[in-house]
């Protein structure tokens, strides 16, 4: 018998996590801003952290309560999702157009970090050096990038013009006081923490409930709802012509999940992440594939069309009915 309870859960705490996530990039937005602090900074690391926050927030509540299972799951169901699902669904509403040197080098990038978080794997639990590594990583890609936009000024100019539309939309151009931002941004953590608590708790109900595995709810489900976020800029983005905040924003979602979300994970987690059953035979391969996919995609033609974008959803309801049918084996 299907119990809703658990069901309500799930949603409540997808909900809570997207919802917290923007209270705190809104408020934490304005403070930069108000602080002085440059739009193409708050924009690189603000907006950034806020689209990332349900993947955080799930993968921390899930790490904490012992389910290593939904908690690596969560991230690589989240950074295959952001390729193939979010990047092929906004290509399918606007042909992306690549534009920046910067893109295809954040390309490789992010396939260097898939490549590390795969090799932290191999034992099957990631060492809590590794989690440092990875954060210690992130810290690197921050610095890297401002030097790099600083050091390059058409593309400081052009990238800064972009990430104040950027801030501008995500603040509303308004400007509360300084205490309504601060209690928005404590409100949005809370909501996060909680609504972590909910989703692990009505995530692993419904697994028991439809005798699924925790690693298939984190690839699916759980990966989809905390990727809402990226999916709700990228495309907004590229209907506004701004393809390159809409890559940035997928490739840039992918780096931080795994420097800094699989980082603190395993830094904070009571226990070794365990890698789930099955994860090296199938999950963990179509992560690296989908972003090796990105190099074709981003150096050939300048362009993502219709018709790719298309083959990067297609992609994604086979590796969809792929997991489903074996069960996360």
């Amino acid at each position: 018998m299907i119990q809703l309870l658990p069901i309500f859960q799930l949603v409540a705490g997808l909900a809570m996590l997207i919802i917290g996530a923007e209270l705190v990039v809104r408020g934490a937005s304005r403070i930069a801003t108000a602080a002085g602090i440059s739009s193409f900074v708050v924009g690189l690391t603000v907006v950034a952290f806020g689209t990332s926050a349900p993947e955080l927030g799930g993968s921390l509540g899930a790490a904490i309560k012992g389910n290593s299972e939904l908690a690596i799951s969560t991230i690589v169901g989240s950074n295959i999702a952001n390729i193939l699902l979010i990047l092929g669904m906004t290509a399918l509403f606007c042909p992306i157009v690549v534009k920046f040197k910067v893109v295809r080098r954040e390309v490789i990038q992010m396939i260097a970090v898939t490549v590390i978080a795969m090799a932290l794997m191999i034992g099957d639990t990631i060492p809590r050096f590794g989690g440092v590594l990875l954060f210690l990583g992130l810290l690197g890609f921050v610095v890297r990038s401002y030097i790099n936009g600083k050091s390059d000024p058409e593309h400081a100019k052009e990238m800064e013009a972009a990430a104040k539309e950027l801030v501008a939309e995500v603040t509303d151009g308004g400007k509360p006081p300084l205490l309504v931002n601060i209690v928005m941004v404590i409100v949005g953590i809370g909501m996060l923490v909680y609504g972590a608590n909910l989703l692990v708790g009505g995530a692993t109900a419904v697994a028991q409930m439809f005798g699924v595995s925790d690693a298939v709810i984190g690839l699916t489900l759980v990966a989809f709802g905390t990727s809402v976020p990226e999916l709700s800029l990228s495309v907004v983005a590229a209907l506004r012509k701004e393809s390159d905040i809409a890559i940035g924003n997928i490739l840039g979602s992918n780096i931080f999940n795994i420097l800094c979300v699989l980082g603190i994970t395993a830094m904070v987690s009571p226990s070794l992440l365990e890698v789930p059953e099955g994860m090296w035979s199938r999950d963990l391969w179509v992560m690296l594939g989908a972003s090796l996919a990105c190099l074709p995609l981003f150096l050939v033609g300048g362009k993502i069309t219709r018709a790719e974008g298309f083959l990067l959803l297609g992609l994604y309801c086979v590796y969809m009915g792929v997991v489903f049918v074996m069960g996360g084996r």
